[in-house]
């Protein structure tokens, strides 16, 4: 399944694991590039050298490409965007904001740059700046959300550049992959269906909720706050949800649910744990390693295209 995805970053598989903020490490990073994709570490907030040493652990893991997802309103987004230049990474998917100011610099290190972007707009503005591919991001997706859904958002924005397009949101199979390439779409960005990997290092909790989950489980958290996010059905996410009906304000929700991803990552918390996760996860029944959940999708997506 050749595309400019897989030449742009010499792999075998276009398709790329999401920068899941405290669940994208370097275990799942490096298992899931030498499965044939590439694997990302989450930047987030995380100190710069706790984010040095899993740059540097993925590389002694794999041979293979990764990359680092830079959150662009991180405190250290510039910090992290020097180190990805240091340490050599293969390529950057932002979020957050715009990575104009950093382009230069990532280019002449030779790194790949990949916006993820949720509309036609910011996906124009990051081809003007010298963006290598987007991930066009449907609202479906797990954490942090645009409006647009994924079936809308794709088409529109492979029309309006001529830079090759991501898909993501809503993809846990080779039906979702076969979906966006008919689309358009030469890749696509997978967080949700690697929660459920053997390599995924998150709490048992947190994979139990996402093979456990109904189509009707997912709900989404602080619209008014101008910053949604989707989960799986929490006690957390219920109480968030009410807190917002009642009226509470944007700063007293933010201090409510600070922590709570890491409660949910690490320990598992089911009273005060944040468990991002798409919509998709109705359909994700069973734990695999990457390498088994890559090759099945992409088997299928191959068979439904007709390719081989």
């Amino acid at each position: 399944m050749k595309t400019r995805i897989t030449e742009l970053l010499g792999i075998k598989y276009p398709i790329l694991q999401g920068g899941m903020a405290w669940v994208a490490e370097s275990t799942l990073a490096a298992a899931v590039s030498n499965a044939g994709g590439a694997g990302i570490i989450a930047g987030g907030a995380a100190p710069i050298d706790y984010l040095r040493d899993q740059i540097r652990r993925a590389k002694s893991l794999t041979d293979k490409p990764f990359g680092v997802n830079v959150m662009l309103m991180s405190p250290n987004a510039e910090d992290l965007a020097q180190l990805v230049i240091d340490e050599k990474v293969a390529f950057v998917t932002t979020g957050a904001g715009n990575p104009g100011k950093y382009m230069e610099g990532w280019k002449a290190a030779g790194i790949k740059v990949i916006p993820v972007v949720p509309s036609v707009a910011l996906a124009k503005r990051m081809e003007r700046s010298g963006a290598d591919a987007v991930i066009a991001e449907g609202t479906e997706s797990g954490g942090h959300i645009g409006e647009n859904t994924t079936m809308c958002l794709v088409p529109q924005v492979v029309d309006a550049v001529e830079i090759p397009v991501l898909a993501a949101g809503g993809i846990a199979d080779g039906r979702g992959i076969a979906a966006s390439f008919m689309l358009g779409a030469e890749g696509v960005q997978v967080g949700t269906r690697f929660l459920a990997s053997e390599e995924c290092q998150i709490h048992k909790n947190y994979k139990d909720l996402v093979i456990g989950a109904k189509d009707t489980d997912s709900i989404v958290t602080g619209r008014f706050t101008g910053h949604p996010c989707r989960n799986v059905k929490s006690k957390l996410a219920k109480k968030l949800q009410t807190f917002e009906k009642d009226g509470g304000t944007p700063e007293e929700f933010e201090k409510i649910s600070a922590g709570s991803l890491r409660k949910a990552v690490v320990d598992g918390d089911l009273e005060e744990g944040s468990f991002m996760c798409g919509a998709i996860a109705g359909m994700i029944n069973d734990i695999k390693p990457c390498k088994d959940i890559i090759e099945e999708m992409f088997a299928q997506a191959e068979k439904l295209l007709k390719i081989n």
